[in-house]
């Protein structure tokens, strides 16, 4: 049977907590990733103990390259890891069915498939074009150097790709077609790729990497800033917030360090401390300018449901890839919100929200659509609401293992039921 979280807060909404995060999922998988085409040259420090990475971490240990019989790789709900291993496993020998879950067999894989059969690589779909399961079979056989792949898609398909060029006979010159969405993780990518010995070159809508050999090198991961988004909606929330994040960094290779200069329209100011970064309450000033996430979609729900919740009326715009998330996020969203009276409405992907129905029942249960960000952008609302209800609470063990502990830890109630 599955858990669900009662969260309360009892007492004068005046919070004063220290909250060390786990490392960033996002910098600990392609760490992990270049460490293993690195042949063990490059480490990685601080891991991350969200089980995306404990499941990427778990496989990459246990493949054994050259095995005669079919391997099968099981990413669960990793989705990083699905997208990583799609590119990885196709440079490795071996024979190899990769899948996941249920849900992960409707997310689709197919721009970044066919952008590895372009190049060389041995993939077919075990059941459904463009979807996993997918079969692939190595070694590699380069047969061209260029790739193009659209930029309004998901990133993680343009690090799949990068971080393998420099294992690739010939290297690889890969073509961004349009706009580059999520540009601060490719730019990660580069960065650790950097750190890691390898040399690139980008010209306009172009990366070149030249087949070269890895160094060795130490990678140490940032703590994760998205983890932190959700202590900045706490701070927003309360009367009162004086809330310690240890080892963050004030220059960050994560696209989702940009929550400290958006929260500050919700009167969250960011001070750099000797430790990592200290939030306080401050003065709200919204603008109402329309808010463009499309460099850190990962924030997104937590920044709308944080809007909602304080009754303003924003409007939100580079939201295109929700809906090929965990869950559908967008339908996700406007389901829950409307649990609160709040309307978020679409138009010519401009989403805007209505809170004139804004109103706190006494006890509200959310749904989390098996999607981690959904219970963590709406748990702080029991700051608001007297008793909050998040289904499925263990989705959260997806990137935020200790989330209810730290919540407790800050003066939450947390009460399985």
């Amino acid at each position: 049977m599955s858990k669900h979280a009662l969260v309360s807060f009892k007492r004068d909404k005046h919070i004063r907590t220290e909250i060390t995060l786990t490392g960033s999922k996002s910098e600990c998988n392609r760490a992990l990733i270049i460490s293993s085409l690195s042949k063990g040259k490059v480490k990685v420090e601080n891991m991350s103990d969200a089980a995306d990475t404990v499941t990427l971490n778990r496989i990459l240990n246990s493949l054994s390259s050259g095995h005669p019989q079919r391997q099968t790789v099981d990413v669960g709900p990793a989705g990083t890891a699905m997208r990583f291993l799609t590119a990885y496993l196709s440079v490795q020998t071996g024979d190899f069915l990769l899948t996941g879950t249920e849900r992960m067999k409707q997310r689709p894989i197919g721009i970044l498939a066919e952008a590895l059969k372009s190049i060389g690589a041995s993939l077919s779909y075990a059941e459904q074009n463009g979807f996993p399961p997918l079969e692939i079979k190595g070694p590699f056989r380069q047969r061209s150097e260029k790739v193009s792949i659209k930029g309004d898609i998901s990133s993680q398909y343009i690090s799949a790709l990068l971080m393998i060029a420099p294992a690739l006979p010939e290297g690889l010159r890969l073509e961004i077609e349009g706009e580059l969405t999520s540009l601060p993780y490719v730019k990660m990518t580069l960065d650790m790729l950097k750190e890691s010995g390898i040399s690139y070159t980008w010209n306009n809508n172009v990366i070149s990497i030249s087949s070269q050999p890895f160094s060795g090198a130490t990678l140490t991961v940032e703590p994760d800033w998205s983890a932190a988004s959700y202590w900045y909606s706490i701070a927003a929330l309360s009367e009162q917030a004086e809330i310690s994040l240890p080892y963050l960094k004030e220059k960050s290779l994560q696209g989702d360090s940009r929550i400290r200069e958006i929260m500050t329209a919700f009167g969250v100011a960011t001070q750099q401390t000797a430790k990592g970064i200290a939030i306080s309450t401050a003065e709200k000033h919204f603008d109402g300018a329309v808010l463009n996430l499309k460099d850190c979609p990962d924030l997104a729900q937590t920044i709308i449901v944080c809007a909602a919740a304080l009754g303003k009326n924003l409007a939100f715009t580079g939201l295109e890839t929700l809906k090929i998330k965990e869950t559908d996020r967008i339908a996700a969203l406007q389901a829950e919100l409307s649990k609160i009276g709040v309307v978020l409405t679409e138009d010519n992907l401009i989403y805007t929200l209505d809170c004139s129905g804004l109103n706190f029942p006494q006890r509200v249960r959310f749904k989390t659509y098996e999607d981690h960000r959904m219970a963590m952008a709406f748990a702080p609302l029991a700051l608001l609401i007297d008793e909050v209800v998040l289904e499925e609470m263990n989705v959260v063990e997806k990137s935020y293992p200790a989330f209810w502990q730290d919540l407790e830890k800050a003066g939450f109630i947390v009460n399985v039921i």
